[in-house]
């Protein structure tokens, strides 16, 4: 939509055209969806606030003056709508963050008090990368391993630090947001820069953002294979000896591909008491990473149904971190059906 097209559609908003604000808003809805996942670190409750974003929007559309861009405007509500829905609530966070690694025996149930993290589709991402006015929506900035970090950041420093070092926004208007002074906006982002360093990979600093690697690919797909196979041996030679593998809302995980292997066998083995049932798995991507759709038939059942969406961190050609959500409700938001039948490939 040229220049010319959105004065179009502010000056019909401005007027009451609803259709005209949905176009325009529309524009921003893909960049302020990663925003709002980057603060609260939940795709669900990510397009939750970008409704609630431009609900605010459209009501309080006479309050826009012009004085910023209508994009500065709508991360400003979007910023602080994500602030009260993030007030008294605890961080997301992955099981390893708060567990000590498991042995496939020991029993654990499923956690209520905490809240996970999501994972976030790439071809939602690439909508944003896809506008020609879209913010930096860096790859590297809904990696797990940042998203995962940033989440151990206070609200407002997670606020600052995303405008400021994501999005490339001067102190002067973070300060704005926020309804404070340049100097506690600056002296936030300090405290934010010092706990992320403290909670991210060694490497995390060398980043640069990219597609899977033809290799990785090929990774995933020997890793669906095996998992499809119920192959122990092939899925052996995928992973890295001290391979970490989570599984929210699971508290349990496994660290090591000896763990990880024993829980396999369990699971897999149609005579185990644990036993889960045939897998049927579909390629995706998510945060940067190769991924997975997993279907399982369970025994006595005629379909495979939604179960997880697992995440491959690889390097060297080996797994060394396997995260698998297993949530059917990401299953719609990816796009996947939530049952698929037992020939499908």
């Amino acid at each position: 939509m040229g220049a010319q097209g959105g004065e179009e559609d502010l000056a019909g908003a401005r007027a009451g055209d609803g259709e005209a604000f949905a176009r325009l808003a529309g524009r921003y809805r893909a960049e302020l969806r990663v925003h709002c996942y980057r603060m609260l670190g939940s795709l669900e409750e990510a397009e939750d606030l970008v409704q609630e974003t431009f609900l605010r929007a459209w009501k309080n559309l006479h309050g826009f003056e012009g004085r910023s861009t209508l994009r500065a405007w709508l991360y400003r509500i979007a910023t602080n709508a994500c602030l009260d829905s993030l007030d008294g609530r605890a961080r997301r966070v992955l099981p390893h963050q708060v567990e000590a690694p498991s042995w496939p025996d020991e029993a654990r149930s499923v956690h209520t008090e905490f809240s996970w993290l999501q994972p976030f589709p790439d071809s939602l991402y690439e909508q944003a990368e896809a506008q020609p006015e879209s913010a930096a929506v860096a790859r590297e900035t809904i990696e797990l391993a940042f998203l995962a970090a940033i989440q151990c950041l206070p609200p407002r420093q997670r606020a600052v630090l995303i405008l400021r070092d994501v999005l490339g926004w001067p102190a002067r208007e973070t300060a704005a947001l926020l309804d404070g002074s340049v100097a506690s906006a600056n002296s936030a982002l300090q405290r934010a820069r010092t706990t992320l360093r403290e909670h991210l990979p060694a490497d995390r600093w060398e980043w640069t953002a990219r597609e899977p690697t033809e290799r990785e690919r090929a990774v995933l797909r020997r890793y669906m294979d095996a998992v499809e196979r119920a192959d122990l041996a092939a899925m052996a030679e995928l992973l890295a000896d001290e391979v970490r593998a989570t599984m929210p809302p699971y508290p349990m995980w496994f660290q090591g591909r000896d763990a990880l292997m024993a829980a396999l066998a369990m699971s897999w083995d149609p005579a185990s008491p644990s036993y889960v049932g045939r897998f049927r798995m579909v390629p995706t991507r998510a945060n940067g990473r190769p991924a997975a759709a997993a279907y399982i038939r369970s025994p006595g059942e005629t379909v495979h149904r939604a179960v997880g969406i697992g995440l491959l961190g690889i390097e060297d050609g080996l797994i060394v971190d396997l995260t698998a959500f297993h949530d059917p409700a990401l299953f719609p938001l990816f796009g996947f059906p939530l049952e698929i039948p037992p020939e499908h490939r």
